[in-house]
C-alpha cells in the first residue's frame, strides 16, 4: 500500500504541473504492480477543490479517487487529529498543513510503508525513519 498525497494527484491530472510526466510514469508503475493506493477524505477534498473550476477535471478526480477499486479512502479519527495537532504545536518551525499532519498520523497508525508526494513536508516529517519510503 502507498499513501498518495494531494500534490501527486494534482500533478497526475494537471498537464501544466511541472511533475505531470513523473506522476504519469509512477501511476503506470503502480497499476502494473497492482499497488493499493491510500488517501484520506481530506486528500480528496483538497484535490477536488484544486480542480473545482473545471467540470471535466473535477469529475475525473471524483472517478479517480472515489470509484477506482485500487484507491482506499481512510477516515481521520480523533486520535489522528489529536496527534496532528500535537505535531503542529511541537514542530512550529515547519509549515505543515493540518491535512499534512493528519496524513502523517494516519500513515503511522495504519503502518503504511510508503507515500508518493511532491511535497517536501513528507521528507521533513519522516526524515530517515527506517521502514518508510517517500517516493518522488
Amino acid at each position: 500500500m502507498i499513501f498518495v498525497d494531494t500534490s501527486f494527484w494534482i500533478a497526475f491530472r494537471d498537464e501544466r504541473d511541472t511533475h505531470h510526466q513523473r506522476a504519469k510514469e509512477l501511476m503506470k508503475e503502480f497499476f502494473a504492480a497492482r499497488v493499493q493506493l491510500a488517501i484520506t477524505d481530506h486528500i480528496f477534498a483538497e484535490t477536488h477543490a484544486y480542480f473545482v473550476r473545471s467540470v471535466p477535471k473535477r469529475l475525473q478526480i471524483m472517478r479517480d479517487l472515489l470509484e477506482n477499486p485500487v484507491v482506499v479512502v481512510h477516515s481521520i479519527d480523533r486520535r489522528d487529529r489529536e496527534q496532528a495537532l500535537s505535531w503542529l504545536t511541537e514542530y512550529d518551525d515547519k509549515a505543515w498543513s493540518l491535512v499534512d499532519a493528519m496524513s502523517f498520523a494516519l500513515i503511522h497508525r495504519q503502518k503504511i510503508p510508503a507515500a508518493v508526494s511532491f511535497d517536501q513536508h513528507f521528507d521533513q516529517h519522516f526524515g530517515q525513519q527506517g521502514g518508510f519510503r517517500h517516493i518522488c
